[in-house]
């Protein structure tokens, strides 16, 4: 087994984390749900619940990966009082990364393909009309040799960096992507603050709008705060416990965090700082999902003054927000195999490389050849059910585990866990949070598990609710049993 590497810095293991965390999803989907859910208000509590919420879990996560210095494959089982089963967690974690570069690989392929179309002019031609973006779009995902070339090259570009390990790979690129990432998306910001018109889209962005607030209900938006607030950090599979693994017990670890979520939040709202003001300069409807990013944006530059190059910039910080992602994800499954098996960084990178491109393939397709496979219900695909499974079962599910690891008796327990958070100089996580993380925030994650389901599947019909309810029982089921059971005759 080769020796475990450490980052070379803080700052390394600040932007590394940040990276895993910052996605997509803070590019448009936070700015939609802004405006969907009246603006300054929705921001206000999304934090409120960034900070009782995201916070403690991403603190928990961190504080296993750095005790027992290895990936989710074998953490629990360095732990875990003996005779406990919370090990075998550790294949829930696995399947959840793997699941998520299945389908993450395709969209980071996206980006760099739009990347390439953006710089070449594509977009540029002779003022196209918004239904020939969508046609573009649609050709895009039409074509299975196309998406697959683009896969494969995010793949080949993350597998690369991640060979040459944790301080010459995934942190030294990871720190320069990450500083780029945040100066393009200020100067992006920047731009769209300046077009005429924009200080509307400023206004819907950052003012509350008490109307929409009746409108949509103040129940809904507090919903939607604590939903975003829960899944954009990234926690539950392991993600974040790996690069705890990586660091010493100089800094305690809730500082760290803080500024983890800080910087997270920091890129969504100068996202919706980039997007919105744009829409409105435009007088174009902002949407959610592909839309917006593939169809929306690309025909606002396209009547912008110099929109070749700031189409190019936006999807070139795309590109950084999808692949920072992807080399997280890498970095995790390459530590399960060196963990479990005792793989060499080398054979784990080759064997992974291939196995993701092949596991790829079948989100790929079912955009065209596959597209037939409606596992959600008509309009859905195997991404969507790619998707649902890790962002509504086992993120919320992982975290459930990783806070009850941590304050149960049966577990590691709360003194280890907050003595392994509070070891170092800096800001030390409350002790007197022990009982609302034992009885109020499993509830939450529970309540936000079950509304996930209850939100896709509600407007469906019993034909769809029930048996996706059970599915949710049983994975509720299988978390008991991996928490509460013991082995007998030990």
């Amino acid at each position: 087994m080769e020796k475990r590497e450490n980052f070379s810095s803080r700052l390394g293991f600040i932007l590394v984390s940040a990276g895993c965390a910052i996605g997509l999803g803070n590019v448009w989907k936070f700015p939609y749900m802004c405006g969907q859910y009246g603006g300054a208000l929705f921001i206000l509590i999304y934090l409120l619940f960034l900070v009782i919420l995201g916070f403690p879990i991403m603190v928990c996560e961190f504080s296993v990966g750095r005790a027992s210095k290895a990936s989710c494959a074998t953490s629990f089982k360095r732990l875990e009082p003996k005779g406990t089963r919370w090990h075998k967690y550790g294949y829930f974690g696995m399947a959840g990364n793997y699941l998520l570069m299945m389908f993450y690989t395709t969209v980071a392929g996206w980006m760099l393909y739009y990347f390439y179309r953006t710089a070449s002019g594509e977009f540029s031609q002779a003022m196209l009309t918004v239904d020939q973006i969508r046609d573009k779009f649609g050709d895009m995902t039409a074509s299975p040799p196309i998406m697959t070339f683009w896969m494969v090259a995010a793949v080949l570009i993350s597998f690369a960096i991640c060979a040459a390990g944790v301080q010459k790979g995934v942190e030294r690129v990871s720190k320069v992507m990450m500083l780029c990432l945040l100066g393009l998306i200020a100067v992006l910001a920047v731009n769209s603050l300046l077009l005429p018109g924009a200080g509307e889209g400023v206004k819907f962005f950052l003012v509350p709008n008490f109307d929409t607030i009746k409108e949509v209900g103040f129940g809904n938006i507090v919903f939607g705060a604590l939903s975003q607030s829960f899944f954009t950090l990234s926690v539950g599979i392991g993600s974040m416990a790996i690069f705890g693994s990586y660091i010493d017990k100089k800094r305690s670890l809730a500082g760290e965090a803080v500024s983890i979520a800080v910087l997270d939040t920091f890129v969504a709202i100068m996202a919706g700082l980039i997007i919105i003001p744009a829409c409105f300069a435009f007088n174009i409807e902002q949407n959610a999902g592909p839309s917006l990013i593939f169809i929306t944006l690309p025909n606002i530059f396209n009547r912008m003054a110099g929109g070749q190059i700031w189409g190019t910039l936006f999807f070139l910080f795309l590109s950084f927000a999808a692949l920072s992602t992807v080399i997280a994800g890498f970095e995790n499954i390459i530590s399960f195999a060196m963990d479990l098996w005792g793989w060499s960084r080398r054979k784990s990178v080759i064997v992974n490389m291939i196995a993701i491109i092949c596991l790829s393939l079948p989100c790929i397709f079912g955009f065209n050849i596959l597209s037939g496979i409606t596992p959600l219900g008509e309009g859905t695909n195997i991404m969507d059910l790619e998707d649902f499974i890790v962002s509504n079962n086992l993120l919320p599910i992982g975290s459930l585990v990783y806070l009850m690891f941590c304050v149960s008796r049966n577990g590691w327990g709360w003194d280890n866990f907050i003595k392994e958070a509070n070891a170092g100089k800096g800001m030390k996580f409350p002790v007197k949070l022990r009982w609302y993380m034992t009885y109020i925030l499993p509830v939450i994650i529970v309540a936000i598990y079950l509304k996930g389901y209850y939100d896709i599947f509600s407007t469906k019909g019993l034909a769809y609710l029930i048996p996706w309810f059970a599915a949710a029982v049983v994975f509720l089921g299988l978390l008991g049993w991996i928490v509460f059971s013991k082995k007998k005759n030990i």
